[in-house]
């Protein structure tokens, strides 16, 4: 496969995630539980680090928010980037307890005085910020098009505040509803800044369309050598943007070990659940870094034979199920077995 010539970037850091220039693509999610309700924030932060979610954002809504910063810290890993929207006050306090990093909405916290408070914490807290410029909060009142220009003229705005202060600790984006806008905006703004840049597609859709609409986008931009974090925009549970991620970069070229899952489209003889077996197979297996391929097929009378080159695989009909290697039938199994017989010849994998 051609490999796919990185664009060069600044290098900054979130924890201990690195980012930028020749580093990993790293692929990121956002909770969608209440941070009101901590525990549960943690409990999904959690699955997200279990499916190799790299870096974390979670909704600050208000200043009350940020009081659950410490223990929702404390009991979990990956970096944690709080998202901040018209309060700057929020974004001091959530510094003040310890947030990794933040991102900013260029659309929606104008005043130059209170950025400059901002940037000036920042400065002190050594703390990487993206600046992430949204076609929803495009200033209309300043911008008659919601078009590229926009994105990066508004971008650009804040971004010079903390250029003022000698600060570039910034991570980038730029993201429309629409395709076309969001490459638009990323190439224009290559050209201008060498900030690392994560990339998206916003409000992309449900699991379906959202991850087709993202893929169609995304995969021009990783092509043009751009992208240095990104997130699949889904509606719904934040666990299937981090497994449609890994697939992505994966299927670019960018990802270079993983384990590929694949499933047959089913048909009147399919003895079991496939898409569910499929779908938590992939889930477990997708921060594994280990190039290896699992075939769920729903049936045994051609299972192994179309799965021939898979290393593992189970195929099942009239309540049997088997387990098969490289095509060649190993025993019967049960379907509660399934998910840890293929964890457990992965994990003998080198």
């Amino acid at each position: 496969m051609q490999m796919i010539k990185r664009h060069k970037t600044r290098v900054v850091r979130i924890g201990s995630l690195v980012l930028g220039n020749s580093h990993p693509i790293a692929v990121e999610s956002m909770t969608n539980a209440n941070v009101h309700e901590p525990d549960a924030i943690i409990r999904q932060i959690r699955e997200l680090e279990r499916a190799g979610c790299r870096l974390v954002r979670i909704a600050l809504p208000d200043l009350a928010s940020t009081e659950h910063i410490p223990f929702i810290r404390s009991r979990t890993r990956v970096p944690l980037m709080g998202d901040i929207h018209f309060d700057h006050r929020i974004a001091l306090a959530a510094m003040d307890k310890g947030i990794d990093s933040l991102r900013l909405n260029p659309g929606n916290i104008r005043q130059k005085e209170k950025i400059a408070e901002v940037v000036r914490k920042v400065k002190e807290k050594k703390i990487t910020v993206r600046i992430g410029a949204n076609s929803g909060s495009v200033d209309r009142s300043r911008y008659r098009k919601n078009d590229s220009d926009a994105l990066v003229k508004s971008a650009l705005e804040h971004i010079r505040i903390f250029e003022q202060f000698q600060y570039r600790n910034l991570i980038v984006s730029l993201k429309s509803t629409d395709i076309l806008t969001t490459i638009r905006a990323y190439k224009k703004f290559s050209r201008l800044r060498n900030y690392p840049l994560h990339i998206g597609i916003t409000e992309a859709g449900t699991r379906f369309s959202g991850s087709i609409k993202s893929a169609a986008g995304l995969a021009i931009l990783l092509y043009e050598g751009l992208g240095d974090t990104l997130r699949i925009s889904l509606a719904g549970d934040p666990v299937h943007e981090v497994i449609a991620g890994y697939r992505l970069l994966k299927d670019m070229g960018l990802y270079k070990k993983s384990v590929e899952v694949i499933a047959c489209p089913t048909c009147g003889r399919t003895g079991f659940d496939v898409e569910r077996t499929a779908d938590e197979i992939e889930q477990r297996t997708s921060p594994i870094r280990k190039d290896v391929t699992v075939a769920v097929m729903g049936c045994i009378v051609n299972g192994p034979g179309e799965a021939g080159e898979a290393d593992i695989g189970v195929a099942g009909s009239g309540g049997r199920i088997i387990l098969f290697k490289k095509g060649r039938v190993i025993r019967n199994i049960k379907r509660k077995e399934i998910l840890a017989e293929i964890l457990d010849f992965i994990e003998k994998q080198k």
